[in-house]
């Protein structure tokens, strides 16, 4: 039997209600993000039920892309997402490997071509 263990989130950001700043969909601190690494990402909703995980080489690019292009499997569902954790991870087998496992066993909600 194999033992995945979930890491540590490396940043949070959460949807401001009134943001003051330019924003994505009351999100502001996208700079948080790192550009030059490659990770996981969870979205959350208001009542911190996973919504979707996702993987990327390059984190910042790839999240803020979900709020953007049409093709994107949360593109109905943005305005749900609240809260926006971020792992850093290097190695792109381990990510396609905790994608799977975390819409799994956590089920998220929005990630259909990865439930087993």
């Amino acid at each position: 039997m194999i033992t995945i263990t979930i890491p540590t989130p490396e940043v949070t950001i959460y949807k401001q209600e009134y943001p003051e700043l330019s924003h994505i969909y009351g999100f502001t601190d996208f700079h948080l993000i790192t550009r030059e690494k490659g990770g996981i990402f969870m979205f959350y909703n208001d009542q911190d039920e996973l919504l979707f995980v996702g993987k990327a080489r390059k984190l910042r690019q790839r999240i803020k892309k979900h709020f953007e292009d049409t093709v994107s499997p949360i593109k109905n569902h943005r305005n749900e997402v609240v809260k926006i954790e971020v792992y850093i991870v290097d190695d792109p087998v381990e990510r396609e490997i905790y994608e799977t496992y975390v819409a799994n066993k956590l089920g998220a909600k929005y990630n259909e071509d990865k439930l087993i």
